[in-house]
């Protein structure tokens, strides 16, 4: 017993120590806080809460207004409010079924509510007769007003109520097993008193005046126990400015920092005039600034870092053909990475058209190629005689190496991981680098992933390219779809049908490629061509369907969503999409870009019954516009941000407290702030950013990676 009794005495002592000698909040163990101890500190442990600063920012996920306080005899069934009155009677009994009843009668007058609780006798202790007490909780009527399981306070009459669960704005915490609601209020509310006022702002005076941010204590203080709805949006718009600058903070300085080139592009007259021609068509507005953007780019000291985003079909890669221009057209080589072998060879072949009639060597490689081929192709690379490489990952092995890589061109990079692209760069001495994505990503998003890029962006399509029209149609339209299709081929078009899975194993409810493509062959389309496309076939075989299929020798290509990026067959003017509700937004919008491309009207027809809310909601979208970037902004405030990009894109920076989607005026303000601040002081050594720099430090580590 002595023993024990020393030890809890050295306890009081440490803490005593601690609180005297005011350290700071991120110093502090949360175990030395008030009320927590060594077992609920392991508890809190699990919440990612190690000190008295973690506690601080362990922000509400919600809150509930509990601010309005009413008499009891204003109550009416289905309000959710507090109220308050005297405890007339209590009881608990058990009922017939055994679960054991806690009921007690409150009021004012002749009017009564009935606070009621299923298997929590100790309750009855505080409702004891006489006693004036706070409810807060949904009312229902079971033959009398009544609350189930309402929070509660007990308060002398005609006291202050000073309460942090009743009476308030109210906030509500992520919890784990062994701590509940009304203990986080305590400890969070200690922890406010205790070192709220003491937590350094990083944010420059000059900034929290010109943007009429709220200090951080006042923050801190509001954004858990907001004394008003007003007081709780000025918390928010302060913590949140401040995440999003400390980003963009790194964003800027990362765009400054970019190394010098090794060697400049030089950008001759008449080298865009010259692709138009060799390509056929007239250039797009937008595809001429987009081309200007990489000619100030390239012909600069330092390295491009362009990102070029457009709609499908708007002419990117006509655009990445041009800097592989230029880079050739210097002495350098060029490479273009696809995320698939389809598109990769789909590239290939556009490519050698265009450039090789100029003497420009293209080559491909890719994983599909036998490994003699790969080896001449890998001596050439080294040796530079191929110019332009196009391939796949298969590029950046290790035994790739680049005579004079002078430009890198990486398309759809999300599709295969950030890593990877780098890797690619890395193959040359400070190449340019072009990212391409067909994904429109929303301002907000861009700001947050790309924000030390330049963006150009594509905004119209080449001339003669009319929308497609997109149905949304039941089951019971199913013949009906069939027919407009033979209807089509009968005239000289070609189809795809996409089917969600490659084969009918595991008897899923969805329809296969390959079990229809056979119905289709045999017994709905007899007397047309119809062929199966699909993931697991070879390189080969892949290669063979769609050199026929873009050939004109297969009508209906049935296949499955290996279609989506890289198929460009301009007579194909059907896709129709089965299960259309199983897709997300960005799929649907990536497969519907397979059509269109040619000069004949384009049908999209989307196939999906007995849909949920939300499935209806993307395909009514999907019918309604063929904008991307209208699409994009809906499917990121759909899904939010990791999924919109993919569980494979790395490198999306953790958002504790801002919402992109939602915030997006406060991210630009913040941007804005930022940029002028490191424009203005490149290294942060002013002493006025010195909680900036801590802050960054503290934020993002050593080595901050937001792609």
């Amino acid at each position: 017993m002595k023993h024990g009794a020393s030890k809890k005495r050295v306890n009081h002592t440490k803490i005593k120590n601690i609180m005297q000698e005011k350290k700071p909040a991120e110093e502090v163990p949360i175990r030395y806080l008030k009320g927590v101890g060594p077992k609920k500190a392991e508890v809190l442990e699990r919440l990612g809460i190690f000190t008295a600063r973690d506690l601080l920012f362990f922000l509400p996920r919600r809150y509930e207004d509990r601010s309005e306080i009413v008499s009891v005899k204003d109550l009416r069934p289905g309000d959710v409010k507090a109220v308050v009155g005297k405890v007339m009677s209590s009881r608990t009994f058990r009922a017939g079924t055994g679960t054991v009843i806690t009921e007690a009668a409150v009021g004012e007058g002749t009017s009564r509510v009935f606070a009621v609780w299923y298997n929590q006798p100790y309750i009855k202790k505080f409702f004891t007769e006489g006693a004036h007490v706070m409810l807060y909780g949904r009312v229902d009527i079971q033959k009398r007003l009544q609350i189930v399981h309402p929070a509660f306070e007990v308060f002398e009459e005609g006291g202050v109520r000073n309460t942090l669960d009743i009476g308030r704005i109210v906030p509500i915490y992520r919890l784990t097993e062994g701590v509940n609601q009304k203990y986080m209020r305590k400890v969070v509310h200690g922890a406010i008193t205790s070192y709220a006022r003491d937590i350094q702002d990083p944010l420059p005076t000059g900034i929290r005046a010109r943007r009429k941010l709220a200090d951080m204590k006042f923050a801190v203080e509001n954004i858990h126990f907001p004394c008003s709805n007003d007081n709780l949006e000025k918390a928010y718009r302060r913590l949140v400015f401040e995440e999003f600058f400390l980003l963009q903070t790194v964003m800027a300085k990362r765009r400054l920092i970019r190394p010098q080139a090794v060697s400049r592009h030089e950008v001759k007259n008449g080298m865009r005039e010259e692709l138009g021609g060799l390509l056929g068509f007239e250039f797009t507005e937008s595809q001429k600034k987009c081309m200007s953007d990489i000619e100030r780019d390239m012909s600069s000291e330092k390295p491009m870092f362009r990102l070029l985003q457009g709609d499908v079909g708007s002419g990117k890669t006509a655009v990445a053909m041009y800097a592989t221009l230029l880079s050739v057209r210097g002495g350098r080589q060029a490479a273009v990475m696809a995320p698939t072998e389809i598109l990769a060879r789909q590239h290939f072949l556009l490519f050698s058209e265009v450039l090789m009639p100029l003497g420009m060597n293209v080559r491909l490689l890719v994983s599909g190629m036998d490994a003699s081929q790969k080896e001449i192709v890998k001596n050439e690379i080294v040796s530079g005689e191929a110019a332009v490489i196009i391939g796949t990952h298969s590029m950046i092995q290790g035994e790739v190496d680049f005579k004079d890589l002078g430009v890198v061109v990486v398309d759809e990079q999300h599709k295969f991981g950030v890593e990877q692209g780098k890797a690619l760069v890395k193959k040359g001495k400070m190449p340019d680098t072009l990212i391409m994505t067909a994904t429109p990503i929303p301002r907000s998003l861009a700001l947050t992933l790309y924000g030390d890029m330049d963006i150009s962006v594509l905004k119209e399509k080449p001339a003669g390219r009319e929308d497609v029209v997109t149905y949304w149609v039941g089951e019971e339209k199913r013949d009906s779809v069939y027919e407009f299709i033979r209807d089509e081929v009968r005239s000289g078009r070609q189809a795809f049908i996409v089917y969600p899975r490659i084969d009918d194993k595991g008897r899923s409810e969805l329809l296969s490629a390959s079990e229809m493509a056979e119905r289709l062959e045999s017994k709905i389309f007899p007397s047309f061509r119809v062929a199966l496309l699909h993931g697991r076939l070879s390189s080969q075989e892949k290669e063979r369907i769609m050199r026929e299929f873009a050939a004109g020798m297969i009508d209906i290509l049935a296949a499955t969503t290996v279609v989506e990026v890289g198929i460009d067959v301009p007579n194909v003017t059907v896709m129709v999409v089965e299960n259309a509700d199983r897709y997300g937004l960005a799929q649907l919008h990536q497969l519907r870009g397979r059509i269109g491309r040619g000069k004949h009207q384009s049908y999209c027809i989307l196939l999906a019954d007995d849909v949920t809310e939300e499935a209806c909601e993307r395909l009514e979208v999907m019918t309604r516009t063929g904008d991307g970037f209208e699409i994009a902004e809906k499917d990121l405030d759909l899904r939010g941000p990791g999924e919109f990009l993919g569980t494979r894109q790395s490198g999306l920076p953790e958002l504790k407290v801002g919402n992109i989607v939602r915030d997006i005026s406060i991210l630009e303000e913040a941007r804005e702030e930022a940029f002028a601040m490191v424009t203005e002081d490149p290294d942060l050594s002013d002493e006025r950013h010195a909680g900036i720099r801590k802050a960054i430090k503290e934020r993002f580590g050593g080595s901050v990676s937001c792609r």
